[in-house]
């Protein structure tokens, strides 16, 4: 694979048009289809500024080797994600329904019912925790949505003291970060899953 078929290749990719890289380039759209049909090829300044676009090195762009991410590793980790977020909703909704079930007998302390209850929280907290902390985070994602997290962070915020503050019933509003955690890991989920049927 010449040069500009790699050009090509790395521009449909990222899902850009020729003006499009022609603008951060700082080139004329022309150029860029003369590049891609080989009837030039670009100057060294530009090689640079062309691996910074596709966040590629260098001799990938020059000798061909493309480290493209392995479809079947990014499927596996969706499918262990997807297995762990279920697992731990699964175990903080046992939880609530141990809570509740056990409310109503006399047979069991009240320490040792939220006592269990907690530990049962804590597992499928330590299961989220750990998968998303080991995940490996792509920077461009994270900036890309960083302001959807924010905002749903104000918004959970809120909805926290506005509640614990009317309740007053601080020792159980607490719940609502775990709600929190989960929601937004599942916005994420759904944000990757939408973006990778678009590359699609």
């Amino acid at each position: 694979m010449n040069i500009g078929e790699k050009i090509l290749q790395l521009r449909k990719k990222e899902g850009m048009s020729q003006e499009e890289l022609a603008e951060k380039l700082n080139v004329t759209r022309q150029t860029i289809s003369k590049w891609e049909t080989n009837q030039s090829a670009p100057d060294f300044e530009k090689i640079i500024p062309l691996c910074e676009v596709f966040n590629i090195k260098a001799d990938e762009l020059l000798r061909g080797e493309i480290e493209e991410k392995d479809q079947t590793d990014d499927k596996i980790i969706r499918k262990k994600t997807a297995l762990k977020v279920s697992i731990s909703v699964f175990l903080y909704f046992l939880a609530i329904i141990w809570l509740i079930s056990m409310s109503t007998n006399t047979w069991l302390s009240e320490e040792l019912m939220v006592s269990i209850f907690l530990f049962i929280c804590a597992i499928a907290t330590v299961i989220l925790i750990y998968h998303f902390m080991t995940l490996p985070k792509e920077e461009k994602e994270e900036k890309k949505y960083e302001w959807l997290d924010d905002l749903i962070t104000l918004a959970f915020t809120a909805i926290y003291l506005l509640i614990s503050f009317i309740t007053m019933h601080w020792e159980i509003t607490w719940i609502i970060w775990i709600i929190y955690a989960l929601v937004l890991e599942i916005i994420h989920l759904v944000l990757k899953v939408k973006e990778s049927r678009n590359e699609k």
